[in-house]
C-alpha cells in the first residue's frame, strides 16, 4: 500500500531536466547505464540509499518532499 503521493522517478526526472542536466550525465554520475536512468524515471518509490546519491549529485533535497507531505497528512 503507497501511502505517498509522490512520485519520485517523474520528479527527479523533472529536476534533471530543469538543471539543463542530460541522462547520459546522469548515469555517468550514478555510474549506471542510461537504461538504468529511465528505469529510475519510473519508479513510484525508490530505495533511500539512491536517493541520498541522487540528491547529492542533483544538489537537491528530494527527501524534502516526503517531510512536506508528512507534515501535511499530520495536519488533516
Amino acid at each position: 500500500m503507497r501511502t505517498f503521493m509522490i512520485h519520485i522517478g517523474q520528479i527527479i526526472e523533472l529536476e534533471l531536466r530543469s538543471q539543463g542536466r542530460s541522462v547520459s550525465w546522469f548515469a555517468k554520475q550514478l555510474f549506471c547505464d542510461r537504461s538504468n536512468v529511465y528505469k529510475i524515471f519510473k519508479k513510484a518509490s525508490i530505495d533511500s540509499d539512491l536517493l541520498i546519491r541522487i540528491s547529492t549529485i542533483l544538489d537537491k533535497d528530494f527527501f524534502q518532499l516526503y517531510s512536506a507531505e508528512i507534515q501535511e497528512k499530520r495536519l488533516k
